[in-house]
């Protein structure tokens, strides 16, 4: 496996060439090359996935001299590891069935071959930032990742979409430059780039404290406006309503996760240190900023009429519920923080996907002007019911064991007045998505949509697969997938053996009756 990691960031830059060569000549060729692209990271993703869940670990650590380190090019080293392995197979799963449901969607849009080159590149980037071994190359393909961003938010050329990709630019330039100048903190404090080496001179004392504190207030603010946490979200709420449907789905089921709290996850456990001299500062600003995310992103939601932005203000929330469970600083925790984010790229890429379809069924996004869908788009209802009842938290879809899994590192903690607001968030989430239900899918047909009819099958079947893993991913939950959870997590917490879950969460899945 060690010898085709390269291959995440070489096979959609590949695809990426390749989608513009063929631009002028022969167009259509480049959704099946980029298809080929990402069947082939899928593979390679599962591959890696079977081998983390069936080995102690895959990595041996988070350093060059292991041996899940690899050289990409003189200069850039990749790490694989459990960790890294939940979330390129994220990756590949949710970009393939984006690409299948874009073949129809993106009909409509002119310069598709442009519009996969992006794609492609967007998933070198992320692909590249899951795997980056030091802070500048994580900062590039960041960045390659982010361009990409902008350019397919604004490809409907609208003033609407061009409006929210400009404020997408701006925000996300000040996010960057704020990552940067943290790396420059840090090395010139210590010379170092490489994570391994600069948490190890960290945890020595080898950079002064109050540069420390600098540079991790910069990643915090440039990682937290990645990740869309308030109060840094918002460029979220425009960006993903103006996109295209497969862009709506890339930004909030990967790119918010890939960019913002997996590099968030690596940067304050691997090279700051949750246990050293920040470490209760941290944990504090963690559980403050995601219950501000969790309690206002789902308010808002509440508010919302048009689908697409309640989506968006959902996804704020959700990402509220990752963060508290990484500020508890527990093993536990980050089991929980990894599994949500999981689900979370499972569930949301369906319901953007879904919302595509229903606006193209119903000619709008108004909840308000839709009802009955359910009556004329049967397909695109199971996927949308599917995903709306895991992201609700109902057994036994997988939305429903990560929130508990939340609840119940909170608790353990000691932390209960978060796990309280936790509880009822999850109950507002509910509320939430059974408005949605109710008033898009089920209720009076509206005389104009007498005539609709569903959306094609290579639309509609990427949303009922996606739904049907949140399913699967609930079913399987206390049947072993625990384990494939506790070795990403043991990546980076080490008070808990790899692929070992510590005694309360083993109690928890195994127990009689499979209740905590």
């Amino acid at each position: 496996m060690l010898q085709l990691i390269p291959l995440f960031v070489l096979i959609p830059l590949g695809a990426a060439f390749a989608c513009l060569l063929v631009k002028r000549r022969v167009p259509a060729m480049a959704p099946m090359l980029s298809l080929v692209g990402v069947l082939a990271l899928l593979a390679l993703a599962v591959t890696g996935s079977v081998q983390g869940a069936a080995g102690a670990s895959i990595a041996g650590g988070w350093s060059l001299e292991s041996q899940g380190t690899t050289s990409f090019l003189p200069g850039i080293a990749l790490v694989f590891d459990g960790l890294s392995a939940v979330f390129l197979l994220l990756v590949a799963v949710v970009s393939t069935a984006v690409l299948v449901f874009g073949f129809r969607y993106m009909e409509t849009y002119e310069g598709r071959p442009l519009y996969y080159a992006l794609l492609n590149l967007l998933i070198a980037g992320m692909n590249g930032a899951v795997l980056a071994g030091d802070l500048f190359n994580l900062y590039v393909f960041v960045e390659i990742a982010s361009i990409a961003s902008y350019a397919l938010v604004a490809f409907g050329t609208g003033g609407r979409e061009v409006e929210a990709a400009f404020k997408y630019l701006i925000l996300g330039a000040v996010a960057s430059a704020s990552i940067l100048l943290g790396i420059g903190l840090i090395y010139a404090a210590t010379g170092l780039l490489n994570m391994a080496d600069v948490g190890t001179a960290v945890a020595a004392g080898g950079i002064p404290e109050t540069t420390l504190l600098a540079a991790t207030a910069l990643f915090l603010a440039g990682l937290g406006l990645k990740a869309a946490m308030m109060p840094f979200h918002a460029w979220l709420p425009d960006a993903h309503p103006s996109a295209p449907a497969p862009i709506s789905a890339m930004l909030s089921g990967l790119l918010i996760k890939t960019l913002g709290i997996y590099a968030l996850v690596r940067i304050l456990y691997l090279v700051i240190g949750m246990d050293g001299a920040l470490g209760g500062s941290l944990q504090t600003l963690l559980l403050v900023l995601g219950c501000l995310s969790m309690v206002g992103g789902v308010l808002l939601a509440l508010g919302q009429t048009d689908l697409k932005r309640l989506l968006a203000y959902s996804s704020i929330s959700q990402m509220g519920f990752v963060l508290v469970a990484l500020g508890t600083n527990t093993w536990l925790g980050v089991a929980a923080a990894i599994f949500h984010a999981m689900n979370h790229a499972l569930f949301k890429g369906a319901l953007f996907l879904s919302a595509g379809s229903l606006e193209r069924i119903a000619g709008t996004r108004d909840i308000s002007k839709m009802g009955g869908i359910a009556r004329i788009a049967p397909a695109t209802t199971i996927g949308a019911v599917g995903a709306s009842l895991s992201i609700a938290g109902v057994p036994p879809f997988n939305g429903f064991w990560s929130k508990l899994l939340i609840l119940i590192a909170l608790f353990t903690a000691g932390m209960h007045v978060v796990g309280a607001i936790a509880a009822a968030t999850a109950v507002l989430t509910l509320v939430t998505f059974v408005k949605v239900q109710q008033r898009v899918l089920f209720g009076a047909l509206p005389e104009r949509l007498k005539g609709a009819h569903d959306v094609p099958a290579s639309m509609s079947l990427p949303v009922i697969a996606l739904a049907v893993l949140c399913l699967i991913g609930g079913l399987l939950w206390p049947l072993g997938l625990d384990d494939w959870v506790g070795g990403a997590a043991s990546a980076v917490r080490t008070d808990g053996p790899t692929n070992e879950a510590p005694a309360e969460y083993r109690r928890m899945v195994h127990s009689e009756g499979r209740q905590p």
